[in-house]
């Protein structure tokens, strides 16, 4: 299913399968757990707002698309480390 829809394992490390556990992987296996807490945590999020709203959608591609990109891809400016020189703003 990823090569079918292009997915970068890497910047997707987790799936959750119909009817099993979910699946999460990681570059080393501590990074592959914290990647399972974080795929559960964000299924929870996902259970409880439906709980409260069930007529919620999903995200717009567009805006799925400006988060992920803003810090993952190419052109990122967000959340990128910051330089070691001192600033010169007071």
């Amino acid at each position: 299913m990823f090569e079918k829809r292009s997915i970068d394992p890497d910047q997707v490390p987790g799936v959750i399968v119909a009817s099993h556990a979910p699946f999460t992987w990681g570059s080393t296996p501590a990074k592959a757990i914290e990647n399972g807490v974080v795929l559960e945590f964000s299924a929870q999020m996902a259970l409880y707002s439906l709980s409260l709203n069930p007529s919620l959608s999903g995200i717009a591609d567009a805006l799925l698309e400006k988060h992920f990109f803003r810090k993952h891809g190419p052109g990122a400016y967000y959340g990128q480390a910051q330089s070691t020189k001192p600033s010169t703003k007071p």
